[in-house]
């Protein structure tokens, strides 16, 4: 929630109350929370930027040209008022990554799909791919877009380089073939599409999540809080398959419905203007045991 600023002009011997908020986009509070390890990534977007900035491999910190239709990110991504997430300083805003009837990735058409991957980050041999990472993401709901619940969505993950599976995934609503999970959660799955953590979501408080992949010894740790807390520990370092590189995406992957062809068929509401907000996006090298909680 901004702060306003009450300012008494006078104009004509008569005093006038304004009120002064800041500028949009610009957040007055900072989150408390201290990035401690060496950056990898900084996905964090600057208070300066520009939607413009995010079409340019000059400006932009994200790749201008993956994963999108034909709608430029500039069109894609909004900048909200939603307060400060908890690794975000006075120098950053959140920003929410939407997805529309163009959100169409080149022909996989049983999606609709918008996300983002840093720049750096290649399919092989990347940085973010070896030793110990630990990527953290802060996610708000948007009522006024909110995600049909009904479908499944992926909003964080790590592809492998061949395209073939993701070492985990970070989603929401109804997993297809899992209709025992509850649609209502923020969930983490393994690299065999096993459910290891879920936390319900909460539609007005800022929710933060940290997971640690050790690429050497392949093992998968999730870390939560939400609001302005601390991130603790939700599981234990968990035995995963985390070998065959690639990179992370971050964003809207929305699964149709009705088919078992979900990358070329299936349902998709029309008129569709969906968004997740996002802020403290990060991925720092937690050699070592180092993790910013």
């Amino acid at each position: 929630m901004h702060h306003t600023t009450v300012l008494a002009l006078v104009l004509g011997g008569a005093a006038i109350l304004v009120s002064a908020r800041p500028p949009h986009g610009i957040h007055a509070v900072a989150g408390s929370g201290t990035v401690k390890c060496p950056l990898v990534f900084d996905g964090r977007v600057k208070t300066a930027t520009v939607l413009e900035d995010f079409d340019s491999y000059a400006t932009s910190i994200f790749n201008p040209d993956y994963v999108r239709g034909k709608d430029k990110f500039s069109q894609i991504i909004k900048f909200p008022e939603a307060g400060s997430a908890r690794f975000d300083t006075e120098a950053h805003k959140p920003f929410e990554v939407t997805i529309s009837d163009n959100s169409i990735f080149q022909t996989q058409k049983g999606f609709r799909r918008a996300g983002l991957q840093f720049q750096g980050d290649t399919n092989s041999g990347s940085p973010g791919s070896s030793g110990i990472k630990t990527i953290h993401f802060s996610l708000k709901w948007d009522s006024q877009r909110a995600l049909n619940l009904s479908h499944e969505y992926l909003n964080v993950w790590h592809e492998a380089g061949d395209y073939s599976s993701n070492q985990f995934n970070f989603e929401t609503g109804a997993i297809l073939g899992q209709s025992s999970l509850s649609r209502d959660t923020y969930k983490v799955l393994d690299r065999k599409n096993k459910q290891i953590w879920s936390t319900a979501i909460d539609k007005t408080a800022w929710q933060n999540f940290a997971i640690t992949l050790n690429f050497d010894k392949n093992t998968l740790q999730v870390y939560y809080s939400k609001g302005d807390d601390p991130l603790k520990s939700v599981t234990s370092a968990l035995s995963n398959d985390n070998s065959g590189g690639g990179q992370y995406q971050i964003g809207i992957l929305k699964k149709p419905t009705g088919t078992s062809d979900v990358v070329n068929a299936g349902f998709q509401q029309k008129n569709l203007n969906e968004g997740l907000i996002y802020g403290s996006l990060f991925l720092e090298d937690s050699a070592a045991g180092c993790i910013s909680l």
